[in-house]
């Protein structure tokens, strides 16, 4: 291949929450020698093992992952870092001889390394802030909401009007730069990209409902409540962003005596349903994505085996396809 025409290869596999994408892409690194980069917002957090659902060094059955426990939960990690981490990490990947996997289902972080967006470099301005969060105190989040509406539609649909720090970042950028934040995100990066390979995976609604609801239970059983108990003892202030992750905020509204446990559970369920209603929402605009439907007629090492076979379609110079009776 040649990689100054087409860049570096990258395999990048998405989908909705639950749907079993790190089971899958740690079979095809083991396949074609391949190390995962992990494109999850929570999963960067140190001490947010259980209720983000890192992989353990079991799971992970000796691949390397990449951008996982990269800093505190007290410390507002962005997308223009993940960005600048990611590529660092595929071009070291690229640079051992290994095939670099970005893998996950925060949308926008696979879509800042994919279509190399340039994010204008910008210092926080408190002052900026502080002014912002009080007119959404004295006049509500959705009045806060509108205004940007009003100068970045694009922005809005994107941004739930609760999450006000997104709200209030998106419109300190505005008022900062003169430029709307989907201006900033049209623009792209210098430098090579990426000749990239973008597989998704999906199940039948309900059965991708059912494994978020066993995925929650297991959390559970495994000892999520404990584990939020541990970094609120630690001193991690609970309106910081990384505790704001699903999960999280209900399991610290159970510990505050605001619900009861079985309520915290039942939220937290319904919460990650819509966010897998989001995620497909959000990758199925993207036409590059190849669609796998899993389910009764297609396991993990059927879908292993349709990703290696695209993989070698794609670039036959470095993936060898071997069926899996004959594979390692």
């Amino acid at each position: 291949m040649e990689e100054d025409q087409h860049g570096i290869p990258l395999v990048v596999i998405v989908g909705p929450t639950a749907v079993g994408k790190t089971e899958v892409a740690i079979r095809v690194a083991l396949r074609v020698g391949g190390e995962v980069v992990s494109a999850d917002s929570a999963q960067v957090y140190r001490g947010m093992d259980v209720g983000t659902a890192k992989p353990t060094l079991e799971e992970r059955r000796g691949v390397p992952h990449h951008l996982i426990d990269v800093v505190n939960p007290d410390y507002v990690f962005n997308v223009a870092e993940f960005q600048r981490l990611a590529d660092e990490a595929i071009r070291q990947i690229h640079a051992r001889g290994n095939l670099p996997m970005l893998v996950g289902g925060t949308g926008l972080y696979v879509k800042a390394v994919v279509d190399r967006y340039w994010f204008e470099p910008m210092p926080a301005d408190q002052q900026l802030r502080h002014t912002l969060r009080q007119l959404a105190r004295r006049r509500g989040a959705a009045w806060l909401h509108q205004q940007l509406a009003e100068i970045d539609p694009p922005a809005a649909a994107r941004i739930h009007p609760n999450d006000l720090r997104r709200v209030v970042r998106a419109l300190e950028v505005y008022h900062r730069t003169g430029h709307p934040p989907s201006y900033w995100h049209r623009q792209r990066r210098p430098g090579p990209g990426y000749d990239v390979l973008m597989v998704g995976l999906n199940r039948p609604r309900e059965e991708l409902y059912a494994r978020i609801n066993h995925r929650v239970d297991r959390m559970m059983e495994r000892g999520f409540l404990d584990e939020v108990r541990r970094l609120l003892d630690a001193g991690y202030d609970p309106r910081c962003y990384a505790l704001q992750s699903l999960g999280y905020r209900e399991m610290i509204a159970h510990l505050r005596g605001e619900i009861p446990l079985e309520e915290a559970v039942r939220l937290f369920k319904r919460n990650v349903r819509r966010l897998a209603k989001r995620q497909l929402t959000w990758f199925r605009r993207d036409r590059r994505i190849r669609w796998i439907q899993m389910g009764h007629h297609m396991g993990v090492e059927g879908v292993v085996e349709e990703i290696v076979k695209m993989m070698a379609g794609k670039w036959p110079e470095r993936v060898e396809y071997r069926p899996c009776s004959q594979a390692d």
